[in-house]
């Protein structure tokens, strides 16, 4: 089949999360002999050292579109994708619209695709915190409900689906994406010595004497109350152990408006810029625990065998605690430090790697949408 003949698979990516679910979809699409990949970057996220951070190091192509929507409240984000959005589909037609994850982005060209008789594909299906407070459960369900193909990657998201009323016809568990992006680039690691030399770090860090921590959930950072909770918390452990703490932008502006900003100075704890995907990747593979409010990063350690503290007090990705290392505390001190000191004591929960989280999720999802193509012909 020429180049022309192929059926055009419209991807879409808008922030962070996306970037390493999208890079194993993008290249299984390229070495497909009926598929083409057409990438569309709302810029829900956006800036040049991300780009470079996640696009250049995962080997991400440039965008075919970038839609440059830039942040806003949910409503005006959400919206303003949709707009932009609309034209290039109108103008692209193609056969499928996939996207991934559950940023608006997600929900908003779902949507658009959806109303336009585009059908959709949404990789990632079926993850349920069953917490509605979270913007993100919001735009998993409503995807989910409007897909015409959902990949999950546990079966415990089958079972969600099958309770939202979604026929098992439209559901395939294919694996995790995610961890397609962990296993081919595990090599490429930037080593966390080599981090700490860049930083100018205190001789206290050292590869596998430290932990790791993210913190950017608003549950977590935008109540000073619990916020303070945390960081006291946080500051007490890093007593016992140094902590690398990459912080996002937004995490640092309400630590500084809280004025908490002495709690994370008067402690061993190592502020970072925000760090690329292969920083990040040996940060947290070299750590002896990580303390988290991520989603992508429970998964994550789960595959590496690394101990996980999650300070949420739900979590969309179950499996990680049934079979993973990855354990949820919410944001008590006292769970917190019993955990801490359980890992520091026994090593952690050992877990093990999930089911089909082998590095070939998206090979098995094109597999899929060729057949489920071929024989709509």
């Amino acid at each position: 089949m020429s180049p022309s003949q192929h059926a055009k698979i419209l991807c879409v990516v808008g922030a962070r999360p996306n970037f390493m679910k999208i890079a194993p979809v993008m290249a299984a699409l390229e070495a497909s002999a009926s598929l083409a990949p057409y990438l569309v970057h709302t810029g829900q996220h956006y800036d040049a050292a991300m780009k470079h951070a996640f696009f250049d190091q995962l080997g991400i192509p440039e965008p075919d579109e970038d839609l440059g929507v830039g942040s806003g409240s949910h409503a005006v984000q959400t919206a303003e994708i949709m707009r932009r959005f609309e034209p290039v589909l109108d103008r692209e037609q193609p056969a499928l619209v996939l996207v991934v994850g559950d940023v608006n982005s997600t929900i908003a060209c779902a949507l658009v695709a959806t109303k336009k008789g585009v059908p959709v594909v949404h990789v990632e299906a079926g993850l349920r915190s069953y917490d509605r407070a979270m913007p993100e459960e919001v735009n998993r369900v409503l995807t989910d409900q409007i897909s015409d193909l959902l990949f999950t990657t546990e079966r415990e998201a089958e079972a969600n689906l099958a309770r939202e009323g979604i026929d098992a016809s439209r559901v395939h568990f294919t694996g995790n994406v995610m961890i397609d992006t962990l296993h081919a680039q595990l090599q490429k690691k930037v080593p966390a010595a080599d981090t700490f030399r860049e930083m100018d770090a205190d001789a206290a860090f050292q590869p596998g004497a430290y932990g790791l921590l993210t913190l950017h959930r608003p549950s977590n950072v935008d109540d000073p109350a619990v916020l303070r909770r945390l960081l006291d918390t946080l500051a007490a452990i890093s007593g016992e152990l140094p902590l690398v703490f990459p912080i996002h932008p937004r995490t640092e502006g309400k630590v500084r408006e809280a004025g908490l900003s002495g709690l994370i100075d008067g402690a061993r704890i190592l502020t970072l810029p925000p760090q690329g995907y292969l920083q990040l990747l040996g940060l947290m593979s070299e750590a002896r625990v990580v303390l988290t409010d991520s989603g992508g990063i429970q998964e994550e350690t789960t595959a590496l065998g690394v101990p996980c503290i999650t300070l949420r007090e739900n979590t969309e990705r179950p499996i990680t605690v049934t079979q993973g290392t990855n354990t949820v505390v919410g944001t008590d001190p006292a769970k917190i430090r019993a955990t801490f000191d359980e890992v520091m004591t026994s090593g952690g929960k050992a877990g093990r790697v999930p089911e089909l989280w082998d590095g070939k999720a998206a090979e098995r999802i094109v597999a899929v949408l060729e057949g489920w193509l071929a024989a709509r012909a």
